[in-house]
């Protein structure tokens, strides 16, 4: 039986919360065990000032607790595109064969982190350089799967999104 742990990770402020809530409710439908992390030991707060206690802080992440490791978007995702401690967590999730799924202006995240190159993504239409300067090939569809990675393009594509991470089996 697969692991069902996963890993959300939310911006402290501006995640979108279409993205999240959907999201959150098809993995809970489907059995996994959901797990909020973040940069923060306080709230998160969403675009449309939802607010997300963290369970965990990103910097205690351990990849084999998890199953996949899932990025929210929005536009406090951009605060987090260089961030090192995260490209060294999406990397042993990937080295691992583990989901790595990001929607929005999160999949620039991924590419920052180098795992994207030369392979299948989206993200939302104006972060589209910095997904392709990392190698990444921008693919205008809803959802992108490349290997275990998947990406999407926006909050309309939330449901899809969850639903892949759910249908790939690992």
């Amino acid at each position: 039986m697969k692991n069902k742990n996963i890993l959300i990770i939310l911006p402290v402020k501006n995640f979108n919360e279409q993205e999240f809530i959907i999201t959150k409710i098809v993995l809970s439908r489907a059995g996994f065990n959901l797990f909020i992390a973040s940069d923060t030991a306080s709230l998160c707060y969403g675009d449309k000032k939802l607010k997300v206690k963290p369970d965990m802080n990103f910097y205690n992440i351990s990849e084999p607790n998890f199953y996949g490791i899932v990025f929210i978007g929005g536009k406090g995702a951009r605060e987090y595109w260089n961030n090192k401690s995260l490209h060294l967590i999406i990397n042993k999730f990937n080295n691992a064969g583990k989901i790595v799924a990001a929607i929005c202006a999160a999949p620039v995240i991924i590419a920052n982190a180098g795992i994207l190159n030369n392979l299948d993504a989206v993200c939302v239409p104006t972060a589209k350089n910095e997904l392709t300067k990392t190698g990444a090939v921008y693919v205008d569809e809803p959802v992108v799967i490349s290997k275990n990675i998947i990406t999407a393009k926006d909050y309309n594509a939330a449901e899809e999104f969850a639903f892949n991470i759910i249908s790939i089996d690992n």
